[in-house]
């Protein structure tokens, strides 16, 4: 196998341009980067993991730590286009990734944490989990770097969709196409949920909507059988919505099944939106208004958040990072005469 001194006779360089110049330093030229980039590949070099971790006090391994309760896994539209964008950013960094074990009905399984010290993982990202699990405190707790998805930790670092916003805005949009009677099936309550709730009543009340009580439903997220349940719930009212909201794009499958059993079209008889903005949703006819996250933003800060948190933890500031969405207009909200 070739070593650093192999390449450094064939480039004409010394051992410590060749080192540098493969750890992408600054104080190397492109050229000269790009040449002993070559000359390694064509030479076979590969780094012995073992010597940098010595070197480094460093695995060059991230954690992931992800489940959802629908135990979707990564068919789950928005965290899987959120931790392919992580690991993308991760791995440019020469970060690899693994999931960390969180079946929890094997006898011989370890904690989240004697996983993670287990494998030696630099750090760990969570994503779509339990966090009231005692798992996940112990985890999170430790000295190993976290960084957290759309939940805040105390002094942790937390990569936050921006939920407040995102409900503002859907809200005045449906509110601006004339529904005056619009109601709200929210997630199970988390930090996300209660940001997206709180935001939809004080919009409402700057609105001067008047949100009656039984427009205001449970179903959890990505929960298509609950959904389709209290749709049918809200069309039975005597006084109904006119534009229902729902927890996310894929719960809101389970309600416009519900609408459409029932021989009522979208949006002619009964408005509809959803909260993501994922693939599948855009495939629907007709095409759900909903709102965007920026997912891409989202896993590629959270890499980046976490990489500097282990490279640099005396400088990375501990703080809760915002990434704003946006509504994206469908055709699934009509337009309604209104007197205001």
């Amino acid at each position: 196998m070739a070593s650093l001194k192999d390449i450094s006779k064939i480039c004409g360089v010394s051992v410590a341009t060749v080192s540098k110049a493969l750890n992408d330093h600054k104080d190397i030229g492109e050229e000269t980067k790009a040449n002993i980039r070559r000359v390694a590949k064509e030479m076979g070099y590969s780094p012995n993991l073992s010597a940098r971790a010595l070197k480094t006090n460093r695995t060059y391994g991230i954690g992931v730590l992800f489940v959802d309760e629908a135990q979707s896994g990564l068919t789950h539209d928005y965290f899987s286009s959120v931790l392919d964008s992580f690991k993308r950013t991760a791995e440019k960094s020469g970060y690899d990734i693994t999931f960390i074990n969180s079946c929890k009905n094997r006898s011989d399984r370890m904690s989240y944490l004697e996983h993670s010290r287990y494998r030696g993982f630099d750090g760990v990202v969570l994503a779509c989990i339990d966090f009231a699990d005692p798992e996940v405190i112990e985890l999170v707790q430790s000295s190993i770097p976290v960084v957290t998805i759309d939940y805040l930790f105390n002094n942790r670092i937390a990569i936050m969709s921006d939920n407040v916003a995102g409900m503002k805005e859907l809200l005045e949009y449906i509110y601006s196409r004339g529904h005056r009677k619009i109601a709200y099936i929210h997630g199970a309550m988390s930090a996300v949920t209660s940001g997206r709730l709180s935001s939809f009543y004080r919009t409402a009340e700057r609105l001067g909507l008047q949100i009656p009580d039984e427009y205001i439903r449970e179903a959890a997220y990505r929960d298509t059988t609950t959904t389709y349940r209290v749709t049918n719930e809200l069309l039975d009212l005597p006084d109904p919505p006119t534009c229902i909201i729902y927890p996310d794009d894929f719960a809101s499958f389970g309600g416009i099944n519900a609408i459409r059993e029932r021989g009522l079209q979208i949006p002619e008889d009964i408005s509809v939106a959803g909260y993501d903005g994922i693939q599948s949703a855009r495939q629907l006819e007709p095409r759900l208004t909903t709102v965007q996250q920026d997912t891409e933003q989202i896993g590629c800060l959270a890499a980046r958040e976490l990489i500097s948190l282990i490279e640099r933890p005396k400088t990375t500031i501990i703080e809760q990072v915002i990434v704003p969405g946006k509504v994206v207009e469908g055709k699934s909200v009509a337009q309604i005469p209104t007197d205001k």
